[in-house]
This record gives C-alpha cells, sequence and structure tokens, in this order.
C-alpha cells in the first residue's frame, strides 16, 4: 500500500469525524499495488448516514479535509449507504479489491 502510516491515520480520523466511527473506509485502485508508482488516491466510504444531502456535503468536506491534511493529491471518492439495495460494479470492486484502512 503505498500511503504513509500519517496519511492512512489522517483518512481513518477524517472519515470517522465526518461519517461516523462505525463508517468504513478502504484504499483501492493503483495505490494498493507497491509495484506502481503515482496515481490518485481511490477511497471507498460505507457509511450508515441516509440522508443524500448530508452525504453530499460530508464528502465534498472530506476531500477539503483530505487536501488540507495531505496535500494537494488527486483524490477519487465513493461513498454508498451500508443497506443500499442498488450496488454499482464500483462498490463492489472497491470492497472486493480494497484494502480497509
Amino acid at each position: 500500500m503505498r500511503l504513509t502510516p500519517h496519511q492512512r491515520a489522517e483518512i481513518r480520523s477524517a472519515v470517522a469525524r465526518l461519517f461516523g466511527a462505525d463508517a468504513e473506509v478502504r484504499l483501492f485502485g493503483s495505490r494498493t499495488d507497491d509495484s506502481k508508482r503515482g496515481g490518485d488516491i481511490d477511497l471507498y466510504v460505507e457509511t450508515d448516514l441516509t440522508d443524500t444531502e448530508q452525504i453530499f456535503r460530508q464528502e465534498m468536506a472530506l476531500l477539503v479535509d483530505l487536501n488540507l491534511a495531505l496535500g494537494e493529491q488527486k483524490i477519487d471518492l465513493v461513498v454508498r449507504q451500508r443497506g443500499q439495495s442498488a450496488e454499482l460494479p464500483i462498490h463492489r470492486v472497491a470492497r472486493e479489491t480494497g484494502v480497509r484502512l
């Protein structure tokens, strides 16, 4: 995994603060492969929040917080409501290939 311990801690802390202590966060994509270089930070968050508008506000706040904490980085964020029946292929891929932070 190509994130430092500091970066992992900052991500976990921000996700818990904005999406709740029970929110799950996974890193997926190229940053999970130590043999690769570069790439954006792909994050999958699963939350118990149900209000779509609140989730959107928290997504934007998370991106701002992470850019302040980690420096300017390209961050892709996928958020899914836990227990939601509709599942996109990206949700399945992120859960199956992602590394829990």
